[in-house]
C-alpha cells in the first residue's frame, strides 16, 4: 500500500488558482481515467502498463471533442497526432503506454472502437508513449489487449491513482521514480465555473534541474548516483470543460510546456514532449444532420490568460505529484530507482533561502 501523499497534502500549494474537488483531471465533469498495471517477475521483469483517459460519458467517436496537439520536442512515437492536427478533434479515448507497445495498444483500441461503433470503417486511435526500458524489459512488450480493455473498463471519475500505476509503472523522472501525476484548477468567468485538469506520464529530467514551487531542490538534494542524463520523455494531457475550439486549445497546449519548464525540464535532444489538449463540451454531434454546428465558444481576450495560468499551474503540480506519489522500484537487472525522499525534500523547502552565487 502506498503511504506517500501528494504535494498539497504537505502544504505545498503550487500556484494561486484553487484546485478542484479531487485536484485531478477528473474534476472536469464526465472525464474518466483508468489504469492497467503490469508489475511482476513471472516472465522476465515487467514494470509497465497502460492508462486510459476517456473524455466524456458519451460515445467519443460520435461526439468528437475539439482538440489540439503541441509538440515541444519530437523525439517520441505517438500515434494519431496528424489527424488531430488536421481536423482539430479527437475521436477515441487517449491511451498512454511505453514505446514498444504503441502498435499493440492501437490495435486493441481499434478493436474496442469497432465493438462500440457498428459499421465503423475508419478511426484515428490516439496513443502516446514514454520509454520505461531502464526498469522494464520493454522488448518483451508485455501490454496486451486485455490490459487495454481493463484500463478502459475500469476508468472512473473521482480520485486518480498516481505514481507507479498504469503507463507510469516503469517511468523515471529527475533521476527518481516517476510515473502518473494529475492536478486541476477551477475558474469562474462570465458567471460560470470551468475546470482545467492535467494528467502527466513523467519520464524525463536530470536531478540537478529539479525545481519544486520555485525552489531548486535538485541542486541541493543528493546527486544522482546512477547519472541519468534526463533524456526521457513526458506526455501531458490537458482537459477543460470550457467550450474552446481547436485553435484556442492549441494555445492552451503550448502553455502546458511552460508548466513543464517550471519543474526544471529543458526538453533535451532525446525527449519526446507531447501535449494533448481537448474540450469536453465543445463536441460534434453525430445525430445532427446539418453541416454547420452551433456551439457556444468563449472568446479570446483577457479571459484566455486565466486559462493559460490554470494550465501552467495544473501541469506543474501534476508533475510534482507524480514524483511525490511514486515509490522505490527495483526493475530489470536488479536496477533500483528510489522515490523522491520526501523528508529531505520538505526540509530543503522549509529551510531554503536564496543566496547569491559568486
Amino acid at each position: 500500500m502506498n503511504n506517500r501523499r501528494r504535494a498539497r497534502d504537505y502544504g505545498i500549494g503550487l500556484g494561486v488558482i484553487p484546485p478542484g474537488q479531487y485536484n485531478a483531471i477528473t474534476d472536469v465533469p464526465g472525464l474518466q481515467v483508468g489504469h492497467a498495471t503490469i508489475n511482476n517477475d513471472d516472465n522476465g521483469c515487467a514494470r509497465t502498463g497502460v492508462t486510459a483517459i476517456i473524455p466524456h460519458n458519451k460515445n467519443v467517436y460520435k461526439h468528437k471533442c475539439a482538440a489540439a496537439i503541441h509538440v515541444q520536442n519530437g523525439y517520441g512515437k505517438a500515434m494519431g497526432l496528424a489527424q488531430v492536427e488536421e481536423l482539430g478533434v479527437i475521436e477515441t479515448p487517449i491511451m498512454l503506454t511505453n514505446t514498444l507497445n504503441i502498435g499493440k495498444v492501437a490495435d486493441a483500441l481499434i478493436g474496442y472502437m469497432l465493438t462500440h461503433n457498428e459499421g465503423l470503417t475508419s478511426v484515428n486511435p490516439l496513443i502516446a508513449e514514454c520509454n520505461d526500458g531502464k526498469l522494464n524489459e520493454i522488448e518483451q512488450r508485455y501490454v496486451a489487449e486485455q490490459h487495454v480493455l481493463q484500463a478502459l473498463a475500469t476508468a472512473s471519475s473521482g480520485p486518480v491513482r498516481e505514481g507507479c500505476v498504469g503507463g507510469g509503472t516503469g517511468m523515471i523522472a529527475f533521476g527518481y521514480k516517476g510515473g502518473i501525476g494529475t492536478s486541476s484548477r477551477v475558474l469562474k468567468t462570465a458567471g460560470k465555473t470551468y475546470h482545467v485538469g492535467a494528467l502527466v506520464q513523467a519520464n524525463f529530467g536530470k536531478r540537478e534541474h529539479l525545481v519544486i514551487d520555485g525552489i531548486p531542490v535538485g541542486k541541493i538534494i543528493d546527486r544522482d548516483d546512477q547519472e541519468f542524463d534526463g533524456s526521457g520523455s513526458i506526455v501531458i494531457v490537458v482537459a477543460t470543460d470550457a467550450p474552446f475550439d481547436s485553435r484556442q486549445l492549441k494555445r492552451l497546449a503550448r502553455r502546458g510546456a511552460m508548466g513543464l519548464a517550471r519543474t526544471g525540464s529543458i526538453a533535451t535532444h532525446g525527449s519526446g514532449d507531447f501535449i494533448i489538449a481537448f474540450s469536453t463540451t465543445r463536441t460534434s454531434d453525430a445525430d445532427l444532420k446539418g453541416e454547420v454546428l452551433a456551439n457556444t465558444m468563449i472568446g479570446d481576450g483577457a479571459t484566455m490568460s486565466s486559462f493559460f495560468a490554470a494550465t501552467v499551474e495544473a501541469v506543474e503540480e501534476a508533475i510534482i505529484n507524480a514524483l511525490f506519489m511514486a515509490e522505490d522500484t527495483i526493475g530489470r537487472a536488479g536496477r533500483s530507482v528510489e522515490a523522491l525522499p520526501l523528508d529531505k525534500t520538505l526540509d530543503i523547502m522549509k529551510n531554503y533561502s536564496y543566496r547569491w552565487e559568486k
